[in-house]
């Protein structure tokens, strides 16, 4: 029933001191179509109901939160729902999140390497290379160094020297990126492919996967705890270490067969290329063991049938 009473309206005025928005705001989402007066007055000045107070608050949320007015006005329109209008937003703030973290990390990667002005654009042209583009660089360096080999234990380790993530993470650290950096410029290093070919070539039938699947365990605890403890490989502790490791009766075919085969796995830059491997996979790389394998290659060459002079690993 109408009682007579005429509705509230307000000013732009009013509105301003009731939600603490500035005058200019609302009369530009009202120029808009946001927030739109229901009439306006005898002087021209536009009027607003109770209703726009609401409509006020909830653009305000709205904007805060980052949405457009564009999108805004379809929510008030009913286009578009809320929760519509909402997860829209959050796929473009994931994305925006992910530039910005990306970006820090690859100035932190800068100002831990102390990098030049070209560097940072190389660096941060690495780091935003597509998943396929990443997966490429090491797909054509293992290309390279296993062309033409079909032994079945060097496959599988062309297979594991592949494994790359899908994508290096949204939060990526600046440790993944710097590895990747790294990464990147060590199989691009005409040495390091080189120093890999040979090994690949020469790795022949050596047994390596047997030899890198049951030795390395006995290696890294034994070896590595003579080096850290300073045992001399020729001393007689040192050949008592090498007794846990390798049978003092090893055929000297098999005894050959290792020696070769720990010249190719006592490499540090090799070792570097699983580490980094493994911080771009977002996993910590197992403690160095080349020291451990280097020990172990000597304390071979001290001992082996024949040799008047022990020969020490380089």
């Amino acid at each position: 029933m109408d009682d007579g009473t005429a509705p509230q309206r307000y000013t732009i005025g009013q509105l301003a001191r009731r939600t603490g928005l500035a005058v200019r705001t609302i009369r530009y989402w009202s120029d808009i179509g946001v927030v739109p007066p229901v009439d306006r007055s005898t002087g021209g000045y536009r009027r607003y109901d109770a209703s726009a107070v609401a409509r006020l608050d909830l653009v305000r949320t709205l904007r805060e939160l980052g949405l457009g007015l564009d999108a805004v006005r379809r929510v008030l329109a009913r286009q578009d729902t809320l929760p519509e209008v909402a997860r829209m937003h959050v796929r473009a703030l994931d994305a925006e999140i992910r530039t910005l973290r990306l970006r820090r990390a690859v100035l932190a990667t800068v100002a831990n390497r102390g990098s030049t002005t070209e560097e940072l654009t190389l660096i941060h042209k690495l780091a935003r290379l597509s998943v396929r583009e990443r997966q490429q660089v090491i797909d054509d360096f293992v290309d390279e160094i296993f062309a033409g080999v079909d032994d079945s234990d060097a496959l599988v380790v062309a297979g594991w020297m592949r494994e790359l993530p899908t994508e290096l993470p949204d939060d990526a650290t600046a440790e993944q990126v710097d590895a990747w950096v790294e990464l990147a410029d060590l199989v691009a290093d005409e040495d390091f492919r080189r120093s890999v070919r040979r090994m690949v070539l020469t790795g022949g039938d050596d047994n390596r996967l047997d030899f890198g699947l049951t030795i390395r365990p006995a290696v890294v605890e034994h070896a590595g705890r003579a080096v850290a403890e300073g045992v001399a490989p020729e001393s007689p502790v040192g050949a008592a270490v090498l007794a846990r490791i390798v049978p003092a009766d090893l055929p000297e075919p098999e005894r050959a067969a290792l020696l070769t085969w720990l010249e190719t796995v006592a490499d540090p830059a090799v070792e570097r290329y699983w580490e980094l491997l493994s911080l771009v996979n977002g996993v910590a790389p197992a403690p160095p063991a080349v020291p451990a394998f280097t020990w172990l290659l000597a304390a071979l060459r001290a001992t082996r049938p024949g040799s008047a002079t022990p020969t020490h690993a380089r």
